[in-house]
């Protein structure tokens, strides 16, 4: 399995069992404390992700892969040139994992290679694949695993590969041998806890999404609170800020596969360009991508905040003030109250 893995640019495989019942106090202090924000769907399953078998009847074993998604062409110090461009207002800053194509549709046809391949060598086996996509405690199978171990920034970590990997499952009815976990190599480091803007991580492995930009950017549909908005910066879909400080994240692969390279427009683009974009030239743009699952709406509402963000950075002389102005009083009449709403708040920046 690991050789056919490998083929289809899985970075590493691994089986655990199914008995998650010392995950659900936790999942349940976290749902019961508010922590999803509007992800409505994580209290409607509630402890069912901990639960494989009833999700999957017959589910005996889980197999879990990572694959890496660093574009091929990133080079040495990365990290040094993402953090970089939070120093510039006027760009617009997008996850690394956004600039790519949608990797539910990668990493699930690739998972069901894999099955397809097992299925060739043992026979029919019952079977479902998962990224990302279910009630599936993904990071808790795949410590359980051995792809690594929860960082306190809640991601798995890997000492050959740091965090910039996803992950996916095979749940599957045959009895297959565990693979043996392994320790965590945090110790008393917590750059991710002192790094994040608006301190979302609120303890070590908990995270309060109601705070977090990657949360506030993709999953949340109405207005931004206005007292997180000046910490946002310049992120406008997703932020990166606790993978790209933390120490183990040089050690992180670059992907074999030309679906994860960055596509034209994502990387080093001005706000007032990504501003402009039409919700045509949007849909466009992000077709069979990621970004395209939160509209053109939220899309503009990001870039908005954004854009307030840099005016009240560059000095009452800079040039670059008016052009930012302009940009914004072109969305002032905006048909959506969401998007009106923001300008007028990055106006008064």
């Amino acid at each position: 399995m690991r050789a056919w893995a490998n083929e289809l640019g899985f970075s590493q495989i691994g089986v655990a069992g199914i008995d998650l019942a010392s995950a659900e106090a936790g999942l349940q202090a976290w749902l019961d404390n508010g922590f999803h924000g509007q992800m409505d769907y994580m209290a409607a399953h509630g402890l069912k992700r901990a639960r494989p078998a009833e999700l999957v009847p017959g589910t005996v074993s889980v197999i879990t892969a990572r694959m890496n998604y660093l574009p091929r062409t990133t080079s040495a110090g990365w990290q040094e040139i993402e953090l970089a461009r939070q120093t510039r207002p006027g760009e617009g800053v997008i996850s690394v994992y956004a600039r790519g194509r949608d990797y539910h549709k990668v990493l699930r046809a690739r998972l069901q290679k894999l099955q397809e391949r097992i299925s060739e060598a043992i026979g029919p086996f019952g079977h479902r694949v998962f990224t990302d996509s279910a009630p599936v405690l993904e990071a808790e199978l795949a410590t359980r695993s051995g792809q690594g171990w929860r960082g306190k920034h809640t991601l798995v970590l890997s000492r050959e590969a740091g965090s910039m990997f996803f992950l996916g499952e095979i749940y599957v009815d045959l009895a297959l041998p565990p693979t043996e976990p392994v320790s965590g190599h945090c110790g008393s480091c917590q750059a991710c806890m002192d790094i994040c803007p608006t301190q979302a991580i609120v303890a070590p492995k908990r995270l309060d999404a109601r705070r977090c930009i990657s949360y506030l950017t993709i999953e949340h549909s109405g207005a931004i609170d206005e007292a997180l908005r000046p910490l946002i910066g310049n992120r406008i879909y997703g932020c990166d800020d606790c993978q790209t400080i933390c120490p183990w994240n040089k050690y992180a692969g670059r992907s074999e596969l030309p679906d994860f390279d960055a596509r034209e427009g994502l990387t080093g683009e001005s706000l007032v360009r990504l501003f402009a974009w039409s919700e045509a030239e949007f849909l466009r743009r992000t077709e069979g991508g990621p970004i395209r699952r939160i509209g053109h709406v939220r899309w503009l509402r990001n870039i908005a905040v954004a854009l307030g963000n840099a005016l009240s950075e560059l000095s009452e002389t800079d040039p670059q003030r008016a052009t930012l102005k302009a940009a914004l009083s072109e969305r002032a009449t905006h048909p959506e109250a969401l998007v009106r709403e923001h300008v007028q708040w990055a106006l008064g920046r």
